[in-house]
């Protein structure tokens, strides 16, 4: 048996029509994108990024597809934003359960003058509001922070810290690595500056390909961090303003567009809303079931509090990545043992350095993969 428990990675598999539409493209089409000769395959590419955008657009809640740009990755999604944002003298906030894509440019820019602050979350991952509108009372440039943990699933209230952040005048960036095409989100509604997505997650598209949904007035106050060739305005030779040319330079990756708009159609037809349920679904199935055994701890799990599947464990006595292999070598299940990339979440949740086992299932997991997970765990615990 062969059981993927690493969705938080990456989602695995994908839907057959993902691999079908870059397949596709890639033997039949091929066209760049507004570099060609308007020939029918010319054509065909412009539509697939095109539909894609305003797929992207309905489903985040944006009105302008123009503002929704593509990237490589969610991490240079949020590179992008903070690079093209903030400037010395400017005070970002984020939060202690960040990964390392926002805790690390954040500390490079501080190097340049930018005064950073990670607000304290509390032991289960969840940022304190009362807290947080405090400090917003003093100057704040700039909001980032993660929708949920990639850690432990602990999903902000992020209605609430969108409004506090309108209250106060401060545009807020979001990470939406480990929630995108399972929350549901209105990003115009929320007024939300930025919300940074990668489509090889939640969205079940391929690897090697993100973006930003822009509040237009923040895009104006961003510059792009890469310049070059955008396929339009060629006869200029600055960087456009339009969008979302600013922020597009280079070749795009055409055939993870084309497989993320039939990931997007894949969604859409199933049910966003369906799908959430069924991986929380499993998710409480093992939780509970991980919660019997004798000698589990488990990590961020207030059942009562909203969050994400994603669940951080701990076996006693047990290195994590020896439980890990275990898992593999033994059962043919896949986890993740480690850091995770957020040592600054391990560390608030207490399970620095040695970090934690994380499972994480997915849209194609079923109950009785949870059970035989849950009974692997036991055998490996009982071998201690």
């Amino acid at each position: 048996m062969s059981i993927y428990l690493n969705n938080a990675a990456t989602s695995y598999p994908k839907p057959h029509s993902v691999a079908e539409a870059v397949s596709a493209f890639i033997l039949e089409g091929g066209a760049n994108f507004s570099r060609g000769s308007a020939s029918s395959r010319d054509l065909l590419t412009m539509e697939a990024v095109i539909d894609c955008r305003e797929k992207i657009a309905t489903m985040f809640g944006a009105s302008d597809a123009r503002f929704v740009t593509f990237s490589a990755n969610v991490t240079t999604s949020i590179n992008t934003v903070l690079r093209g944002f903030l400037r010395p003298g400017m005070r970002v906030l984020s939060t202690s359960m960040e990964h390392n894509a926002v805790v690390r440019p954040l500390w490079a820019l501080e190097k340049r003058g930018v005064s950073v602050e990670f607000l304290s979350c509390d032991s289960e991952g969840y940022l304190d509001i009362d807290g947080f509108r405090s400090v917003l009372r003093e100057k704040v440039d700039l909001v980032v922070l993660s929708h949920a943990s990639n850690v432990c699933g602990s999903l902000q209230d992020l209605e609430t810290i969108a409004s506090l952040c309108s209250d106060f005048s401060t545009p807020l960036v979001v990470d939406a690595a480990q929630t995108a095409g399972l929350v549901e989100i209105d990003v115009d509604a929320l007024g939300v500056a930025a919300y940074c997505f990668t489509g090889h997650k939640g969205l079940m598209g391929p690897q090697g390909i993100g973006g930003i949904v822009w509040n237009p007035r923040f895009a104006e106050r961003c510059e792009p961090l890469i310049s070059g060739g955008t396929g339009s305005f060629s006869h200029e030779e600055v960087q456009p303003s339009a969008m979302p040319d600013k922020f597009e330079s280079g070749t795009l990756n055409i055939p993870g567009i084309v497989g993320l708009r039939a990931a997007l159609d894949f969604i859409a037809s199933n049910g966003l809303r369906k799908i959430f349920e069924h991986e929380m679904t499993l998710f409480c199935r093992l939780l509970e079931g991980l919660r019997r055994i004798p000698g589990i701890t488990l990590h961020g799990v207030d059942a009562k509090r909203p969050r994400v599947p994603v669940l951080a464990i701990n076996c006693d006595g047990i290195d994590n990545a020896v439980a890990a292999d275990g898992l593999s070598s033994d059962f043919g299940i896949e986890t993740r043992p480690g850091i995770h990339c957020a040592p600054l979440a391990h560390k608030t949740l207490g399970t620095f350095p040695s970090g934690t086992l994380r499972l994480s299932p997915g849209y194609f997991n079923t109950s009785e993969e949870m059970d035989y997970t849950i009974d692997a765990v036991r055998r490996i615990v009982d071998l201690q």
